[in-house]
């Protein structure tokens, strides 16, 4: 697969009589067993998996044959994550298994790929509400044990571009407040009625104890960019307690903007967050941009990093008075930890956490085209200051940078600062950082 980062793992992964063998990656330990025990409502619990590695497995732009069936799980210090994208990038899926849906210890921390395949497909399909469900995550396996029979599975590599969707995904969420509440009836006669075809660019209003469906953006409205990329959601219904929606502010002029839609029970959380426009990936979205050109945050995310500890949920206020720096540049700091996998944020709960990947920062810093051509320019010395102005010599081309971030190039034309600042405007903030060329060099 191209533009992808495999693991190191000890051998295949393989559904043996006794459960599913897992081979893990991360946590304290090389080769760490990090949680073993029952699942309280395995009804929900494999429906909600199945959701995620059904996100995993579509392009909801431009459908093409399956992309990834490779989701994510993550062991923090009080529940599990499992994680995906969908093979167009622009639905991030994420299923947590809460305190109160885990009957057993989580030992250690750490993040592996689950290979939710055809076989392990079905398996899941056929547990009921009341089938026990054991999982145990080790250094040789993680063992799911239904009812069923031996599958074997294969390890599919990460996609590069799941490392830059986190990141995007990270800063986005961070900006959303809770927006709406629906309960039961009111979540499944909506997501009934919306069609699993629409790629429009709707607007969800509050009204009464429902949603109303509207072309056009108001205060309080929560954008719905493709109704149809929520189709996961539906088989999830028949467990769920309330639907939860979060966006970010907009007004009466707003473009789309990304949301989440989060059904909930008593233990569990299944969300979706989707992009912008159905036809636009989060890793293309440039939001973490200006945080990663600050000349302090690589610097910040190596402080940070040390102070990290495996809560449920980051305390960005403690950590500043931990760090000695401001809440600002923490956040600063966990985009560029964010880059590498290693944070996400939780509109639920309005907090960030932990997911232990693999890579360094150093590692992705590649996957940010605009940045590694912003340094460049630098490192050419193709910016000149001029006042509150400058001018960036791009080839044989001028582009001139307003204080503003606006420029005179094609991709501030095209989208006026929608997908983060162009590499002409990140260029300018390095120099004006006093950012030298040797130490922007990619």
């Amino acid at each position: 697969m191209a533009n992808a980062a495999a693991y190191s793992y000890l051998g295949s992964s393989v559904l043996a009589p006794s459960g599913l063998a897992l081979q893990t990656s991360g946590g304290p330990a090389e080769h760490p067993r990090f949680f073993a025990g029952f699942l309280t409502d395995p009804g929900a619990a494999s429906a909600g998996l199945l959701a995620v590695a059904e996100v995993a497995r579509t392009r909801y732009f431009r459908p093409l044959s399956p992309a990834s069936l490779d989701p994510v799980v993550t062991a923090g210090s009080d529940r599990l994550r499992f994680e995906s994208f969908s093979g167009c990038c622009g639905v991030y899926a994420r299923l947590d298994v809460l305190p109160t849906g885990i009957d057993g210890e989580i030992v250690a921390h750490g993040t592996t790929n689950v290979d939710v395949n055809v076989p392990l497909q079905r398996a899941l399909s056929r547990v009921g509400r009341a089938d026990p469900m054991h999982l145990a995550v080790g250094p040789d396996d993680l063992t799911v044990t239904t009812f069923d029979g031996p599958v074997v599975e294969r390890k599919v590599p990460l996609p590069s571009r799941w490392l830059r969707g986190f990141a995007e995904a990270q800063v986005l969420t961070a900006r959303f407040d809770p927006r709406a509440e629906l309960g039961a009836v009111e979540a499944r006669a909506l997501l009934n009625r919306l069609s699993a075809g629409d790629r429009s660019v709707l607007w969800a209003v509050p009204a009464g104890r429902s949603l109303r469906m509207t072309s056009r953006p108001t205060p309080g409205a929560v954008c719905l960019p493709g109704a149809g990329r929520l189709a996961a959601l539906k088989p999830f219904l028949r467990h769920a307690i309330t639907l939860r929606v979060y966006g970010p502010p907009v007004t009466a002029g707003s473009g789309p903007v990304a949301s989440t839609w989060e059904l909930s029970t008593p233990s569990q959380r299944l969300s979706l967050a989707l992009s912008p426009e159905p036809y636009r990936g989060f890793s293309g979205e440039g939001s973490v941009l200006e945080s990663l050109a600050s000349d302090e945050a690589a610097d910040d995310a190596d402080l940070v990093s040390v102070l990290l500890s495996w809560d449920p949920t980051i305390d960005v206020d403690a950590l500043a008075v931990a760090a000695g720096l401001t809440a600002a540049r923490v956040r600063d700091a966990l985009t560029q930890l964010g880059t590498a996998g290693r944070v996400g944020y939780d509109v639920a709960e309005a907090g960030y956490f932990h997911r232990t990947l693999p890579y360094s920062a150093d590692a992705v810093a590649d996957m940010n085209p605009r940045l590694a051509g912003a340094r460049a320019l630098v490192t050419a010395g193709a910016v000149t200051l001029e006042g509150e102005t400058a001018v960036v010599r791009n080839g044989d081309e001028l582009y001139h940078v307003r204080h503003d971030g606006s420029c005179t190039c094609w991709w501030w034309a095209r989208h006026r600062g929608e997908r983060g600042p162009c590499k002409h405007a990140l260029a300018v903030r390095l120099v004006r950082s006093g950012v030298i060329a040797d130490e922007v060099k990619a």
